[in-house]
């Protein structure tokens, strides 16, 4: 086996031990990050098909994206500090044990965005929408923007 390729394979095997190591939790931020490459590609093709890539709204597109990392990354630190919290409750006693309640929600979130996202750009790219698909994500589209625009007022 070429050495290129036995990195590959321990990089596959790492990722996959990963996610077993992490159950659903692993499933959910593998499939973030599948949607988010899957997006940052179909987003990119779009612009190139129809020759409007512009690199200040591929960037702005990234600066999104880490944006949204970093809001994983705040849910998963939440959720450990909700656990210590729990934990260290005298009296207080679970009949489940607390591990993660925010963040997979969150995770859950991002990617049902990402999805809305590849799914328009495969509609602007030509591609045919099945209509119960397209009614789904604009409900969900719909739904996140009345949210935001509640939340950039109130501000």
């Amino acid at each position: 086996m070429k050495p290129d390729n036995i990195d590959k394979v321990a990089g596959v095997g790492a990722c996959g031990l990963w996610i077993a190591l992490h159950g659903r939790l692993g499933w959910l931020l593998a499939l973030y990050g599948i949607c988010v490459m899957l997006d940052c590609l179909t987003g990119n093709i779009l612009a190139l098909k129809e020759k409007k890539w512009n690199s200040s709204k591929a960037r702005q597109g990234l600066w999104h994206k880490g944006g949204c990392i970093i809001m994983i990354c705040v849910s998963a630190l939440t959720d450990i500090l909700l656990g210590l919290a729990i934990d260290h409750i005298s009296g207080l006693n679970l009949s489940t044990n607390f591990e993660m309640l925010i963040t997979p929600i969150v995770l859950f979130w991002f990617t049902v965005s990402e999805l809305g996202s590849i799914v328009e750009n495969a509609a602007s790219m030509g591609a045919p929408i099945p209509p119960i698909l397209k009614s789904v994500f604009e409900k969900i589209s719909s739904n996140s923007n009345s949210t935001s625009d509640k939340n950039t007022k109130n501000k």
